[in-house]
């Protein structure tokens, strides 16, 4: 206590060599760590204010003060300069004391690799500066599955994660359906098709509906004109589609700006937000947050005021305006910054009644629901785990059917794999599958997973049976990689595929590699995932110790003359045991094994000598 006492007044000492001017304090703690950045028109007086006595109880705040062992600060030249300054800084050092904006789903985009010779589209949730295009986010989740099926169908861009060299010796079953040009064949579709291709659907996702149409009704006639009547056809069907996606459905306002509305529900350390994005009149997105481990003692203003500062100051888009439910510190000075940067004024303000108050009522409704669902649904029900696992893993329908394969050995001896199948909900024991590795010597995980998807699914596609709608791997990117190269030795480019790492929980999907997703240990997803990567852990282990097992009882045996590996096995799967073996009568082992070799087995377990 008297340690803090002095470490108070040690602090106070040094404050009053802090300027008088605009800009951001960093606190850190013992070990040097920052713990909480803020920032100021007046870095003394805001700083003096944390050390000085109050007769309100902050909880927070006395947590805070007790973690400080050290700060520092940077002076700006404006409140502007320190709002972003600010934000820089939690985004860079994620202290423990500020709020941090945490979207609980990252809301997926399509992607059009115009970076690649001949780009290809995928879902995919996170945005990189790779020279891509980037459509969306979408939200709901399944909103960017529909559009990326539309796309498919009608345009017709290629979705695998193969090379294009224009050198394979046939096109793969996409290109059958209508859902690929086939670029991967040379005489198939030239690369300047292809292009053409790329352009309408770059037009599409850009909105251009008019400037599409147009360019799609030219290539129409011209390909009536030369007789080429199925192609005409498609691009009359698209022009349709088209059309009908344009029609506008107003919802909830007739008024012509944009807002966002923000609302919060919170419980102790428990809070849910909801942003509604209204463009033009229209609902157009949602977007979820959620904090279950907030500090005792935060406030609605505490987290409007970190949301929004953040949410805004990384935003390429700003609103008309943003309604929230409560008002909060720096609100005038966002608003503000919000407007110096649209060069238009924009108003953050509590809506008190009229029609807005109606909407920021709706949204809030939505946060209650969504805290609800998220702190105190416990077993959501299997539909909405099927549709959230369709959605992570970008799959054209809801899963019924998943085929997980794991790798067992122990120092490269008895190598096997096993094969567990989740169909509508449960593990399918009867459809269970075990594999003993043959090609491969050693420890090569990466070459016996080579070995068992190919034997696996080349016998699916010989037999004609159909696939799984999901394939799922044990191990992390090594092994996603082997098995998606054997998928595509076997012409199944777009099977979905998926791995689980088991330190790290990390989930990879075949054509996101580089993207993996890390799901909060709670969700219902991961469970899902995790029981079936385990069964087949489990499969695969008790396989492999039966095998070991049979092995060293097989190699106590064959030291009997007469006695090789097929008759040590004969005997062990007949009688069970190598002590059932020894107290077999000899008619019992005649009837297993010829009478020389039965008589060899007889005498080794009963002949003292």
């Amino acid at each position: 206590m008297i340690e803090q006492r002095n470490l108070m007044q040690n602090f106070r000492q040094k404050i009053i060599d802090v300027p008088q001017e605009p800009g951001v304090y960093l606190y850190k703690n013992s070990r040097g760590k920052v713990i909480y950045v803020g920032k100021a028109n007046s870095l003394r007086n805001r700083m003096k204010s944390y050390f000085q006595r109050s007769k309100n109880t902050d909880i927070k705040l006395d947590q805070l003060k007790l973690d400080i062992a050290n700060f520092e600060f940077v002076v700006v030249d404006n409140e502007m300069e320190a709002l972003a300054l600010e934000n820089n800084l939690i985004k860079q050092y994620k202290p423990k004391y500020n709020i941090l904006l945490r979207d609980d789903k990252t809301y997926p985009c399509i992607k059009l690799t115009i970076n690649e010779t001949f780009p290809r589209i995928y879902v995919t949730r996170k945005i990189k500066q790779d020279g891509a295009l980037y459509f969306g986010p979408f939200s709901p989740s399944n909103l960017a599955s529909r559009t990326f099926k539309l796309i498919s169908r009608h345009f017709q861009i290629r979705t695998c994660s193969i090379n294009i060299d224009g050198k394979r010796p046939r096109v793969c079953l996409d290109y059958h359906i209508k859902r690929c040009m086939g670029p991967c064949v040379s005489s198939t579709c030239s690369q300047q098709e292809y292009e053409s291709r790329v352009q309408d659907l770059k037009l599409f996702m850009e909105g251009k509906q008019s400037d599409l149409l147009q360019s799609l009704r030219k290539k129409m006639i011209q390909a009536s004109k030369e007789e080429r009547f199925e192609m005409a056809a498609h691009l009359r069907d698209t022009i349709q589609t088209i059309n009908q996606l344009s029609k506008p459905q107003r919802i909830s306002s007739s008024q012509s700006i944009n807002i966002d509305l923000f609302a919060l529900h919170q419980e102790e350390t428990k809070a849910a937000v909801q942003l509604f994005h209204l463009r033009k009149g229209r609902i157009v997105d949602r977007q979820e947050y959620f904090w279950d481990d907030l500090r005792i003692g935060t406030t609605s203003s505490d987290i409007f005021s970190s949301l929004l500062k953040q949410y805004y100051l990384n935003s390429r888009f700003i609103p008309d305006q943003v309604l929230v439910t409560s008002s909060f510190e720096d609100q005038e000075t966002l608003e503000h910054f919000l407007s110096t940067q649209k060069k238009h004024k924009v108003k953050v303000k509590v809506p008190l009644r009229g029609h807005k108050k109606k909407l920021i009522n709706l949204v809030q409704k939505n946060s209650k629901l969504s805290f609800d669902q998220r702190f105190r649904t416990i077993n959501p029900p299997a539909q909405m785990i099927k549709q959230a696992l369709a959605e992570l893993m970008d799959l054209a329908t809801l899963p019924r059917k998943i085929e997980a394969f794991d790798i067992s050995n122990i120092q490269g001896t008895d190598s096997v794999a096993s094969m567990v199948v989740w169909k509508d909900g449960q593990m399918k024991k009867n459809e269970y599958r075990k594999f003993i590795i043959k090609t491969v010597s050693g420890i090569d995980d990466f070459k016996s997973m080579v070995e068992v998807i190919t034997r696996r699914y080349s016998r699916l596609i010989k037999e004609n049976h159909s696939l799984p709608d999901l394939i799922l791997v044990d191990g992390g990117l090594g092994q996603l990689n082997a098995a998606a190269s054997t998928l595509d030795a076997l012409d199944l480019t777009t099977q979905p595929l998926a791995s689980i790492a088991k330190k790290e929980e990390l989930i990879y999907v075949r054509g996101h590699q580089k993207e993996p997703i890390r799901l909060e240990k709670h969700s219902p997803v991961l469970r899902l995932i995790q029981k079936i990567r385990d069964e087949s852990h489990r499969f695969a282990l008790s396989f492999h110790r039966q095998r070991r097992s049979t092995r060293m009882l097989s190699s106590r045996l064959i030291k009997i003359t007469g006695v090789g590996d097929q008759t040590a096995k004969l005997l062990l799967q007949r009688l069970g045991s190598v002590r059932r073996i020894s107290s077999a009568s000899l008619d019992q082992l005649t009837q297993v094994v010829p009478q020389k070799i039965a008589k060899n087995v007889y005498d080794h377990f009963h002949n003292k000598n």
